[in-house]
């Protein structure tokens, strides 16, 4: 079983920046890509960015040139850097992995409990 856990949410002023962490932990994985979503209040859950293992990423358009997606493998950590949030930008967001077990191989996803988000105008 893996545990995701949030941290670094919060209230932020609009034009400032708030950077998000999201720290794996468990035994007997590898993680593999990890992501952030995020539910915006009375909206669905939708993509924010995503990291590879190797470091390729992917950005939903609304915070391409504003939000980074960094990882430090050592410490099975994603980060979220968010500069110049939009209060469009309030939501609660959620970190997400996959992952590989061992010996077996299989592939499991998992999800943290979420972080909530507000950008103040």
């Amino acid at each position: 079983q893996v545990q995701l856990v949030e941290s670094g949410g919060g209230l932020v002023q609009a034009g400032g920046s708030l950077r998000l962490s999201c720290a794996a932990s468990g035994s007997g994985f590898s993680i593999n890509a990890m992501a952030w979503y995020r539910q915006p209040p009375g909206k669905q859950r939708e993509f924010v960015a995503r990291i590879t293992s190797g470091g390729s990423t992917y950005y939903a358009d609304s915070v391409k040139g504003r939000f980074t997606i960094s990882r430090d493998n050592a410490k099975n950590t994603v980060y979220l850097q968010m500069n110049s949030p939009k209060p469009g930008d309030t939501a609660v967001y959620y970190c997400f992995a996959e992952t590989t077990r061992y010996p077996d191989g299989s592939n499991s996803n998992y999800w943290g409990q979420g972080t909530q988000v507000f950008v103040s105008s």
